[in-house]
């Protein structure tokens, strides 16, 4: 994808934040001050995720959240790019005696720069096809490795560096054909689904891959309509799915499990909300339970 910490592709480099940070961790601490507002760190311009206009599924599982606490729901916003959790959850207020916000709702299990929930989703990388273009039988990714072989080094594969798919690419002999695109941008107003709905729908490339849920989105909004989400099943071989949790400071435990708790209880909800959005999910074996289209 082109989008979802660390920069906005946080996903693609998600294995490397698997472990805990070795760093020193403050002491357990009570939940941030029950002044009955929720104060959520987010991006004000990472659809599907969240913008500013609170129209992302994180922002419908905020909203959700904040309902289930009672409280008021604010936002900290900041791109989802190099220094966010610096700038957000660690920052604190300077007029006020708090941290900006308390609450990241999108991030890897076990990430490295925050203590998490258990997951309450787990999606996967994918590969997505213009339809009407040649490509209608393949209905899933290895599918395209089975085409005329001519025909498949004419491809264009668009993508993004250091991610799943460039590891799939080079397994199978097709790097040459791959079309990078920059992980973060300068530009503010730049997001992760322009692989998609620019790249892809102009014709710019000819196959594009996308962190699941951008892909299921995007495909969703795409115009001129006409593009099939292929998921990646999980891989022995290269990991294309993760477990996204939520994340608080170190050392608020009690935070974090009131947190889990919300999220058990509302389990359901919260996946009706991503089903809603696209976004291809994974049950506790792998197994896909909706395609993004």
């Amino acid at each position: 994808m082109t989008g979802p910490i660390r920069p906005r592709n946080w996903i693609a480099a998600a294995a490397a934040a698997l472990a805990f940070a070795a760093g020193a961790r403050a002491a357990d601490t009570p939940p941030p001050a029950g002044d009955g507002v929720l104060r959520v760190c987010a991006d004000p311009n990472n659809m599907p995720l969240s913008n500013r206009n609170g129209e992302g599924y994180e922002n419908r599982i905020a909203e959700l959240l904040a309902r289930e606490l009672g409280w008021k729901l604010e936002y900290t916003w900041f791109p989802q790019r190099m220094g966010f959790i610096r700038n957000t959850l660690r920052a604190r207020d300077a007029d006020q005696d708090r941290f900006k916000c308390d609450l990241v709702i999108g991030v890897p299990v076990g990430y490295e720069l925050t203590l998490t929930t258990p997951a309450y989703y787990h999606s996967t990388w994918a590969m997505v096809i213009p339809k009407g273009k040649g490509l209608d039988d393949i209905h899933a990714p290895d599918d395209l490795l089975k085409i005329d072989p001519a025909k498949l080094k004419k491809l264009r594969f668009g993508l993004v560096g250091r991610s799943p798919p460039t590891d799939w690419l080079l397994k199978n002999n097709l790097i040459e054909q791959a079309v990078p695109f920059a992980t973060q941008s300068g530009d503010p107003e730049a997001y992760p689904g322009e692989l998609i709905d620019k790249e892809l729908a102009a014709g710019h490339v000819d196959v594009a891959f996308a962190w699941g849920p951008i892909a299921g989105y995007f495909v969703r909004h795409a115009k001129p309509p006409g593009m099939q989400v292929l998921p990646f099943p999980p891989s022995p071989d290269i990991k294309f799915d993760y477990e996204i949790s939520m994340g608080v400071r170190f050392g608020e435990k009690e935070w974090r499990d009131r947190i889990a708790g919300l999220i058990a209880r509302n389990k359901k909800e919260i996946d009706s909300i991503l089903l809603s959005y696209g976004v291809p999910l994974l049950d506790d074996r792998g197994n896909l339970i909706q395609v993004g289209n």
